[in-house]
């Protein structure tokens, strides 16, 4: 079974209408889980401690879906950059 790590991080927002932060540098990265129920769980936790701020949102972002080994390489990996 392959591993499907997943990032949960977060940050305020210029919009909250839209995903562009305000302050990129300074995200708050919550962690790296190794299921999506751990994340979720850790997602909830960060955005019920913010949920005063309109401005701030948390994500998962699903990290296997970053790496597929059976796609060809793309051509950042190819320049082996």
């Amino acid at each position: 079974m392959p591993q499907r790590l997943h990032l949960v991080f977060g940050g305020e927002l210029v919009d909250p209408t839209k995903t562009q932060f305000k302050d990129p540098d300074n995200l708050d990265v919550v962690g790296i889980y190794p299921n999506y129920q751990a994340a979720y769980d850790a997602w909830k936790s960060a955005a019920q401690r913010t949920v005063d701020n309109a401005h701030t949102r948390y994500f998962i972002a699903h990290l296997h879906r970053l790496r597929d080994e059976e796609a060809e390489a793309s051509t950042t990996e190819e320049l082996d950059t």
